[in-house]
């Protein structure tokens, strides 16, 4: 599954980068970033508790398309 930050939501609180930090990380201006492509299988319960932590809900789940 792969995971995306809304920019536009994002007010840079960086719980995302302390709840899964495998897969998020905090920019040089202290926005948050993924930090990876595919979001592997024992991260996906750190990255269901970042979305749900994030106080801005800037984060959200990506459908893949083939």
């Amino acid at each position: 599954m792969r995971v995306q930050i809304n920019f536009d939501q994002c007010e840079g609180h960086g719980r995302c980068a302390i709840t899964a930090p495998a897969v998020f990380r905090v920019d040089a201006e202290g926005y948050g970033q993924v930090a990876v492509e595919d979001v592997p299988d024992e991260e996906r319960a750190r990255v269901e508790r970042a979305i749900r932590l994030c106080p801005k809900q800037a984060i959200a789940w990506v459908s893949e398309t083939v």
